[in-house]
């Protein structure tokens, strides 16, 4: 599509948008008694108007039945991650048996190393991204001394080219094959988080494969965010939050995915919990593990019921507008930020962007790299009522999403972008006038 860079025209789009209507279905957050121009959904997504409903659902169960809400009440406990099944198997592209609803991201990242970073001499070394966020390159470090190695000669960072921000593909092929003989595992994000580009995650894991490692992937940017096919494309093991992109709240509930081919493999190393154990022998309260079929074999205790609560309500809206569709708005709203910024840089050349242009290569996000007074700037769009996110030394990630934002916001975000460039600038050039 040839995009306008006009109000009318962003108003057009909005007006032919076919999920229009699901901007109602949130709470908008205000600043200064206005709607703000919410753009931090790959940080913390917005609340539901239902997930207060689905919360105090379960609340009433406790109140009224105590410890038969387990087995009694509309979605008795015991059972309560099954409720997730379907929803999550269409998000990421899965069967229903390869995925469960539990704990959190890192420490679901923790518990699958377990089953697939098994060290040896031989093999030991993992493939991730330079600049990963901050807990995966703690789990990774940490799993690697706690078998005995040394992170520095284990862990292999993989950097874009001098001068670039992507990482490409066929560098990503020519380090597995580098390291092919030493090489126990690919552990990459599946949507950088800092640059927000989205990794070609089956091409990846053929690589792995081929040379006999694993490969998994933390998909916290890209669940909700990005297709995914993991069954397809036989990626190993994934872990993902949902409170970003599936809008389920702060510290929800985490995400885990097991792939079929490794479901009734029961000699794969685990830490068990009674929680995995065979649910028909559960109660039976017998030693020696004998775990469920699927991912639920991995999970350890029962359900966090309140916040998973709060998932169900979020997960629903996805059921009911598809990954299809909403990657269909992601796609044209990103591409008119894209265009947009493209004119901005046109008058002004304020920003680089890290983000790959390839609309293919990444998601909702786009990563705007300052090239003078970053974080001043990122003040001004606060007071403006824009809801960004900073990461040092000089970036904004903005994160327009396809279930709550519009083309219009987009619109307004380049606009009180410039004019806060503008304000600065004057600032810059005469600010005792400024301070008057």
């Amino acid at each position: 599509m040839k995009f306008e860079n006009s109000r009318a025209f962003a108003r057009q789009l909005d007006q032919q948008d076919p999920l229009k209507k699901y901007r109602q279905r949130f709470f908008i957050p205000q600043v200064n008694g206005k709607e703000s121009i919410y753009f931090c959904g790959n940080s913390l997504g917005l609340q539901p108007q239902s997930t207060q409903q689905y919360v105090e659902e379960e609340l009433k169960s406790w109140r009224e039945l105590g410890v038969e809400g387990h087995f009694q009440g509309k979605n008795p406990w015991f059972h309560y991650h099954k409720l997730f099944k379907k929803g999550l198997a269409e998000v990421v592209g899965a069967k229903e048996e390869e995925v469960v609803a539990m704990n959190n991201l890192t420490s679901n990242i923790h518990f699958l190393m377990v089953s697939f970073y098994s060290p040896n001499n031989q093999r030991f070394k993992i493939i991730t991204e330079e600049g990963n966020f901050p807990s995966d390159q703690y789990a990774l470090e940490s799993q690697v001394k706690f078998h005995g190695f040394d992170p520095e000669k284990a862990i292999i960072e993989l950097k874009p080219r001098t001068g670039e921000h992507k990482l490409r593909t066929e560098d990503i092929l020519e380090a597995v094959q580098k390291h092919a003989d030493e090489l126990a595992l690919v552990f990459m994000s599946g949507v950088q988080y800092y640059s927000g580009q989205f990794f070609n995650l089956k091409t990846i894991t053929q690589a792995a494969h081929k040379v006999g490692a694993y490969a998994g992937f933390d998909l916290a940017h890209a669940v909700g965010n990005v297709p995914l096919a993991l069954h397809d494309w036989e990626v190993d093991f994934a872990a993902w939050c949902t409170y970003k992109y599936l809008n389920s709240g702060p510290g929800s509930v985490g995400g885990a995915f097991v792939h079929q081919k490794h479901a009734n493999r029961p000699e794969l190393p685990r830490f068990a919990g009674w929680w995995g154990y065979d649910e028909e022998k559960r109660f039976q309260m017998e030693k020696g593990f004998i775990p469920m079929q699927g991912a639920d074999g991995w999970q350890l205790s029962n359900c966090n019921v309140l916040p998973m609560a709060a998932h169900k309500a979020a997960l629903e809206i996805f059921q009911e507008v598809g990954m299809k569709a909403l990657r269909d708005k992601s796609l044209m709203l990103t591409a008119f930020l894209d265009f947009l910024i493209e004119e901005l840089n046109k008058r002004t050349d304020l920003f680089e962007v890290l983000t790959p242009s390839n609309p293919k290569e990444r998601g909702c996000q786009l990563s705007l790299s300052a090239r003078e007074k970053g974080k001043e700037l990122f003040d001004q769009l606060t007071e403006s009522g824009v809801i960004a996110d900073w990461r040092e030394p000089n970036v904004i990630r903005v994160a327009p999403t396809p279930l709550y934002n519009s083309f219009e916001e987009v619109y307004d975000f380049v606009e009180i972008l410039e004019k806060s460039y503008s304000l600065l600038i004057k600032t810059m050039e005469k600010p005792e006038e400024h301070e008057k």
